[in-house]
């Protein structure tokens, strides 16, 4: 048996698999953090359930994360601070952000998300690692198709141009 074999939680991390689980881990909390703001600019209640929802899905990320680098002796990011709840009414116009924009932020992260925990599973040789972050993606491609529907149902989506193209028109 090699030394990388056995129960993979007793297996030490790559550092590959330490600088992508620990950037993940910063760039989490920062999302959240700022999901909490949006959530204070947003007016649609469609779009706070969908916001909650990932926030707490973001927070349970968090904590598998945090978990797991303790486990390896590793320093965990700062976190940033709660956010307070504010008033809609209380943000002047110009500076709040629409819900538009904050759903087409949401579908943003999510996308990026997907394709971070798709680049830590082909790296990692830790199957459990692998699976934390196959369990993350399935999560996210998950709060992704509710994203799009409520962009869909909404009118927020805005389509690239489409492209019609049939080969007997030529």
């Amino acid at each position: 048996m090699g030394i990388l074999s056995g129960n993979p939680k007793n297996e030490p991390m790559h550092y590959g698999e330490v600088f992508s689980t620990w950037s993940f881990l910063i760039t989490a909390k920062g999302v959240i953090a700022g999901y909490q703001t949006h959530l204070n600019h947003a007016g649609d209640e469609d779009l706070k359930k969908l916001l909650e929802e990932a926030i707490q899905s973001g927070q349970q990320e968090v904590k598998q994360i945090q978990s797991l680098l303790k486990e390896n002796g590793v320093e965990l990011p700062p976190t940033p601070p709660e956010r307070p709840n504010a008033r809609l009414e209380d943000i002047p116009a110009g500076a709040r952000f629409t819900d538009p924009e904050i759903a087409a932020m949401i579908s943003m992260n999510i996308a990026a998300g997907l394709v971070a925990c798709s680049s830590i599973m082909g790296k990692s040789i830790r199957e459990d690692i692998a699976m934390m972050f196959g369990q993350f993606h399935v999560q996210k491609a998950a709060l992704g198709a509710k994203a799009l529907q409520l962009n869909k149902d909404k009118g927020w989506l805005v389509p690239p141009p489409l492209h019609h193209y049939k080969a007997e028109d030529c």
